[in-house]
């Protein structure tokens, strides 16, 4: 596992519209959606919360354990970061969701993405 690069962390308060989330199926099919109740937990992980997830969440269960997020900065730079996923419906991840999460989403439960690798373009960001 590695952390997150202090150039991904500075590059995400220059979001400009929604990140999007991508995960795969157990036969390695993916799934892309629109994720904008994401945040950081750590040195080390992104939490997605979930609170529409349908094939998102049939994916994180049942499915692939690799995901990405992908989210453009307002100076038109993509930045991706990949790693493997886990899903919680309790514990410590989910609570730290609850925290921040707006009130007017169900927040049934979070997706963590483990960062192995990030990007910035075709260029690995160490």
């Amino acid at each position: 596992m590695a952390n997150l690069p202090e150039r991904i962390r500075q590059a995400w308060k220059e979001l400009d519209g929604p990140p999007v989330f991508a995960t795969v199926d157990a036969q390695g099919a993916p799934n892309v959606i629109y994720a904008t109740c994401i945040n950081f937990f750590g040195d080390d992980r992104m939490v997605v919360a979930d609170n529409y997830f349908k094939k998102t969440r049939q994916n994180l269960r049942h499915g692939g354990k690799k995901g990405s997020i992908l989210f453009i900065c307002k100076d038109g730079k993509a930045y991706q970061v990949k790693g493997s996923l886990e899903y919680h419906t309790e514990g410590e991840v989910f609570d730290h969701m609850k925290t921040w999460n707006p009130a007017k989403h169900p927040g049934h439960a979070v997706a963590v993405l483990s960062v192995e690798e990030c990007y910035c373009g075709g260029e690995r960001v160490e």
